[in-house]
């Protein structure tokens, strides 16, 4: 019953989904451009493979350490790569190009999904952290297809909200295959919401088995010196959302009075805010540069805004200090583990529920602090950038929280394994 009153809801709202369609069409071309995939019109989809579902880039990026192992493990399957988001699907095709196929997943019609397990059959369904559809699983379940949810996370927030729905939630989470948790406190709050204990295991975080890229600190190393960065404190603001942007402009102006020379690497998380953000920059009277205009950063250049997607990793080996975007509003903070695993320390707002568990040890080890507005972020910049020795000292502790958290992935290929011979 509770199924039959959610597909009527989306039944309803359909000519609601068209307009949003058409609307974000305006601004990313991609909305309108794979209308049809929406509603499970998919053509020339590999058959008899492994479909792993990543919603936005944040799950893409967090799949990367699986997809590229079940890559080299499991030649005989072709890949199929789903997202929800314009950006997800970008980040997807630019990481693995014509090694997957990339496309993305139908609203959650069943008709629509009906035809899109029609069109692909996969042997293997992988569904990475929290992007749970009860039609899917239902027409998954009935076709006998496994589907097993990686990287499992769910905030007391959000597992608050599921309890509200039990009755649809619940059918949902049996389903499941495996639920491959995070951590024994989002295990719990599944379990809580009525998901079988056989099917849950804890895993660890796939995040912790991030590689970075051999050619990364050479490719650093030569922009610090064509830039002439040496000598130049650099802190980089990485994922900024709508209303932070401007707080860390403000915490940099009051970075520039202790260092005049200090720059700042502004990195919005959504493409259709570049421009905005731009203005904003130009409006606080800061020099500018901009990676999209091929722009490099002279040393009268405060600002260099990171428009261009991809190369976070490059700008976080740059710098001194990182900021984690989505923590100063109710986004709930985006994956700290990066610059840890470069051995950079890290200052965010107080809402990291979404990585909470990860920000507690980070904290606890001394490489991540916490500020709430932009005196308090400018206070926790300048003093790691006054103690350089405590600064290295801090980010070398986050590298060891990633090294000694390591070992999801092989848990996870277990799973896969199990499942592909069931």
């Amino acid at each position: 019953m509770a199924r039959w009153l959610y597909n009527v809801l989306l039944h309803f709202l359909l000519p609601l989904v068209f307009l949003r369609l058409f609307w974000r069409g305006r601004t990313t071309p991609a909305y309108k451009h794979n209308i049809a995939e929406r509603f499970g019109g998919h053509q020339g989809l590999p058959q008899h493979g492994i479909l792993i579902h990543a919603v936005s880039l944040g799950e893409t990026l967090a799949s990367q350490p699986l997809v590229n192992a079940l890559l080299a493990q499991y030649p005989q399957y072709p890949l199929i790569i789903t997202n929800t988001t314009a950006t997800g699907a970008e980040r997807a095709r630019a990481i693995w190009g014509n090694k997957v196929h990339q496309c993305y997943l139908p609203y959650d019609y069943p008709w629509a999904m009906q035809r899109f397990i029609n069109h692909c059959q996969p042997r293997l369904v992988i569904i990475m952290e929290t992007e749970l559809w009860p039609n899917f699983l239902a027409k998954l379940h009935q076709q006998h297809i496994p589907s097993l949810l990686a990287n499992a996370r769910l905030s007391a927030k959000s597992a608050q909200g599921y309890g509200k729905i039990r009755a649809l939630v619940t059918p949902m989470l049996n389903s499941l295959s495996v639920l491959a948790a995070q951590d024994a406190a989002t295990a719990e709050r599944f379990l809580a919401l009525g998901t079988p204990p056989s099917t849950v295991t804890v895993t660890g975080s796939l995040k912790f088995d991030l590689s970075i890229p051999e050619h990364l600190p050479q490719r650093a190393a030569e922009l610090k010196a064509t830039w002439q960065l040496h000598g130049r404190p650099i802190w980089v603001a990485a994922s900024t959302h709508d209303g932070e942007d401007i707080i860390i402009l403000e915490a940099f102006k009051l970075i520039q009075m202790a260092f005049p020379n200090a720059l700042l690497l502004l990195v919005p998380r959504h493409p259709e805010r570049f421009d905005k953000v731009a203005e904003l920059i130009a409006k606080q009277g800061f020099s500018m540069a901009r990676r999209s205009l091929k722009q490099a950063v002279s040393p009268s250049v405060a600002v260099f805004l990171g428009d261009s997607m991809g190369e976070l990793l490059l700008w976080l080996a740059l710098a001194d200090v990182a900021f984690i975007g989505g923590s100063l509003v109710s986004v709930g903070g985006h994956n700290p583990l990066e610059p840890a695993a470069l051995a950079v320390p890290m200052v965010t707002g107080l809402t990291m529920f979404n990585f909470q568990q990860i920000t507690d040890t980070l904290m606890a080890a001394g490489a991540l602090k916490q500020g709430s507005d932009s005196t308090s972020l400018a206070r926790i910049v300048c003093d790691w950038l006054q103690h350089p020795e405590q600064k290295q000292k801090d980010g070398a502790a986050g590298l060891d929280v990633v090294l000694a958290n390591r070992g999801a992935l092989a848990k996870h290929l277990a799973i896969v394994d199990r499942l592909l011979k069931a």
